[in-house]
């Protein structure tokens, strides 16, 4: 109370900067996911990489990434979203600093490594600066927007990165992006604010006993499998994502440049298509499983197309390059359909757990291009025909569609599991 009154809640202005600042470094981490793609050749040829090594050095960004997902809401809860998404930055910039100017290919692994645990953290951060900052009839729209920003990260991973590391290099453009994001850091350190109260203003989120946050963590981690929706959801979900992030975020450049004969900053904006495409599906699909009041079919459909985009797009013969992009925005839109695992994955669980479910689905979607990045690069190089340029191996088009049998079975595996799941309707079943 001040003068008798309450206090004002934030305007719009504040807390659209304080959740912006946060956002921007939900960007950071989309660019840095994807931004491999446009630079394969470059990194072939510095460090002497097979593909298999290549798509380990991207994955190492999906390891820690991965590792993360549940401690970051522990700490979310214990440090509060300002510390760690300055922490998150700081490292995060360290990080792309190592690998711009990595000598060798350890440090080059260490700094995607380092990049990939520090963005983790963005997403859990940002929820929680919402729900302070906002009112709770603006959250499905903030988090859509957070999404939407993520993508826009991701789709300056694409063209646009080719054309300036055209122009600049590789080493100087990712060390520029650390410099970028160590001033974020600071940024967000100055504005950010856990809640409004620490300026002044009343929280749209009520008062809160003090709880030990650690209490129960192993516990819950493993009382949510005992729900046989978490594991079904958790992999399914990998075999909708993975597919995308392995060719968008590495190898659908040099497929495409090998298959169409397109230069790489054309492959890589039908890649940026690919994930634009994604982006819009999933508030798309989301909505519509809470109009329908129900998950499965949703999920389901949104699967078999998915199952069926990646078939047509990497094996019918002759597909016309339009006929491609086109094929890929239906996929990538099919794709959305994964949002919906982490509302049935909640609703598959006791209330209490929703939090300790969420981080799970989180590692089970970003598991998919954990594993299928570095298996596809393997499989390339089993199949490779001994055929160089500039340093760096070239591959042909039947070595890709070897390779890209892995993403095709997940998606496969991703229908069946769906079709196991049990329909929530749209409200907690347990």
């Amino acid at each position: 109370m001040v003068g008798g009154q309450a206090k004002a809640y934030p305007p719009l202005w504040l807390s659209w900067l304080v959740w912006g600042l946060g956002a921007l470094f939900y960007l950071v981490g989309f660019y840095q996911r994807v931004a491999p793609a446009v630079i394969t050749r470059e990194l072939m040829s510095q460090f002497g990489l097979s593909a298999a090594a290549l798509g380990n050095l991207s994955a190492y960004y999906f390891y820690a990434y991965v590792a993360m997902q549940i401690p970051t809401g522990v700490l979310a809860d214990l440090w509060g979203p300002r510390r760690l998404l300055c922490a998150g930055a700081l490292v995060a910039g360290a990080g792309s600093l190592l690998f711009g100017l990595a000598p060798s290919l350890g440090w080059a692994e260490l700094g995607r490594l380092l990049i990939g645990g520090a963005v983790a953290v963005a997403w859990v951060a940002l929820l929680k600066l919402a729900g302070h900052w906002f009112s709770t009839r603006r959250l499905a729209t903030i988090t859509g927007m957070g999404l939407l920003v993520g993508v826009i990260g991701a789709v300056t991973a694409g063209a646009p990165l080719r054309l300036v590391v055209d122009l600049f290099g590789w080493r100087p453009v990712m060390a520029a992006t650390g410099v970028l994001t160590l001033a974020l850091a600071l940024a967000i350190w100055l504005v950010i604010r856990d809640d409004p109260s620490q300026r002044g203003w009343s929280s749209h989120t009520p008062p809160q006993d003090t709880k030990d946050v650690s209490h129960g963590i192993l516990a819950g981690v493993v009382h949510i499998w005992r729900y046989p929706n978490t594991a079904l959801l958790f992999v399914a979900s990998g075999g909708l994502v993975g597919p995308v992030l392995t060719f968008a975020g590495l190898w659908g450049v040099p497929y495409l440049c090998q298959r169409y004969g397109l230069h790489p900053a054309e492959a890589a904006l039908i890649c940026s298509v690919l994930m634009i495409s994604w982006a819009a599906g999933s508030p798309l699909l989301g909505g519509l499983s809470d109009r329908l009041v129900r998950r499965k079919p949703i999920f389901l459909a949104g699967a078999v197309v998915v199952l069926l985009g990646w078939l047509i797009m990497l094996y019918l013969p002759g597909l016309p390059l339009g006929a491609f992009v086109g094929v890929s925005v239906v996929t990538g839109l099919a794709t959305g359909g994964m949002i919906i695992t982490f509302a049935w994955s909640k609703e598959s669980v006791p209330a209490h757990l929703g939090g300790t479910v969420s981080g799970a689905a989180n590692m089970g979607v970003m598991l998919g291009p954990t594993l299928l990045q570095p298996l596809t690069g393997w499989l390339l190089d089993l199949n490779w025909g001994g055929q160089m340029a500039q340093g760096a191996r070239i591959y042909d088009l039947s070595a890709f569609q070897v390779s890209f049998i892995p993403m095709v079975a997940w998606a496969l595996v991703a229908v069946v599991l769906v079709g196991l799941a049990r329909e929530s309707h749209c409200q907690q079943i347990v």
